[in-house]
């Protein structure tokens, strides 16, 4: 049998975040959009109309009448709908090619090796196949390396209306055209500073970086910019990983809705986050064996003082039980907190991470017993049921008084019963 040669496709929603708030609200088509952080407080995300506009990181508070003048309508984050969105996006991929790379929650790289459709119309039927089923528009972007195919989807999204959203460059002069079209700073890992570095050796476009030397750019960079100039010329040098390997480490961290100088409502952040923490450590098949805790104050009000502290608590045991690293949690953040400041954030770190079967203690040493697994296994199966926080520690309240601000939030039309679209 003929030896195929790799063929993958990047398929990565375009404004992603924008255009969730889009998708049950078809009013909003053609007005621009933005959509904010946590706390409402800075801008994380633009439609395309919007970014003439709107530049990223900029404070709502600062440009809440700018918005207002040029019709820019804002939203606060809502995750839970963003998060239901990407995973049928995500769905409707898989359907349709032999494996998938969930790369972030708006891109995914598909291997396309060995197909023997047209790849622009597979790549055709994507996009219609994503808008039709989920209402998000994406674009396609096909190569014979990843680098490249993150490159054909830049195309694909900067040259909409010519290419239709999607760019197949497969063909090596296409892919050269497209290649001495694009800015270095176009290729993907080659960030603000590296591009100064390389712009200084004259290399400019993407196609100076795919001429240049790979073993000079290895040892004057590293051997990251070194695979990255290989595959530009056409050599995979990275593979689909189907499988995201385990977190080495796993932060669950949130500003606070407002100020707090009491110990009380700290606790009940640390048990909610802790809480987030062991549903992800849970949902990757790890134990901990050790978890940070910390606290602190805003940085940057000249007229409030300002404190920082962490503490790592040991563990009994490797564990992934709730209750147990809550626990300990609790009790590193009585040995952090102290009075007189006005805390703004917390942070819960579970580090210390391995797969069952890979800590080696002595034949004395404790272990995570039988029971706890099973409380913790019936819980998250409650949970993925009947909805996050249906069975929850009691220390973990239902709606804070200190939680995140998020005036403009849209409803979570697809995760809550109560909150489901309707028509009138």
């Amino acid at each position: 049998m003929p030896e195929h040669r790799p063929c993958f496709a990047l398929v990565d929603c375009n404004s992603f975040y924008a255009s969730c708030e889009r998708v049950f609200r078809p009013d909003l088509l053609r007005v621009p959009i933005v959509v904010l952080s946590n706390n409402d407080g800075c801008v994380i995300a633009r439609s395309a109309d919007a970014k003439p506009f709107v530049k990223m990181g900029e404070p709502y508070f600062q440009i809440k009448e700018k918005l207002e003048a040029n019709g820019i309508v804002a939203f606060s984050s809502n995750y839970a709908l963003y998060g239901d969105l990407s995973q049928r996006v995500m769905t409707v991929i898989e359907s349709l090619v032999p494996a998938v790379e969930i790369y972030s929650i708006d891109e995914a790289f598909c291997d396309l090796t060995g197909m023997t459709v047209p790849l622009e119309s597979l790549g055709r039927q994507i996009r219609s196949k994503v808008q039709r089923y989920t209402g998000i528009p994406v674009g396609v972007g096909i190569a014979g390396t990843k680098t490249l195919a993150k490159l054909a989807n830049h195309a694909a999204k900067r040259w909409q209306r010519q290419t239709g959203g999607v760019v197949d460059i497969t063909n090596p002069e296409r892919r050269d055209k497209l290649l001495k079209a694009c800015e270095v700073s176009d290729v993907w890992g080659i960030g603000r500073r590296m591009t100064e570095h390389l712009t200084s050796m004259s290399i400019k476009t993407a196609w100076d970086l795919a001429q240049a030397d790979p073993w000079t750019l290895r040892k004057q960079f590293s051997v990251v910019v070194e695979k990255t100039a290989r595959e530009l010329r056409g050599t995979p040098c990275m593979e689909l990983e189907e499988v995201a390997p385990p977190k080495q480490e796993i932060c669950c961290s949130r500003m606070f809705g407002k100020r707090l100088t009491n110990i009380e409502p700290i606790r009940e952040a640390v048990a909610t986050y802790a809480a987030r923490a062991c549903e992800k450590l849970r949902g990757q098949g790890s134990l901990c064996k050790k978890v940070r805790v910390s606290i602190r104050t805003g940085m940057f009000n000249p007229d409030e003082p300002k404190f920082a502290r962490g503490v790592v608590c040991e563990l009994p045991y490797p564990t992934d039980d709730t209750r147990i690293i809550t626990k300990a949690a609790m009790a590193g953040l009585e040995e952090v907190f102290r009075e007189g400041f006005k805390y703004s954030k917390a942070e819960i770190l579970l580090i210390d991470l391995r797969q069952r079967g890979e800590f080696t203690d002595d034949m004395f040493a404790l272990v995570q017993p039988e029971a706890s697994e099973r409380v913790m296994s019936v819980m998250d199966m409650i949970n993925a049921k009947w909805g996050r926080g249906t069975v929850r520690p009691g220390g973990v309240p239902a709606t804070p008084d200190w939680g995140m601000r998020r005036e403009l939030k849209s409803p979570s039309f697809t995760t809550r019963l109560d909150e489901l679209w309707t028509v009138r």
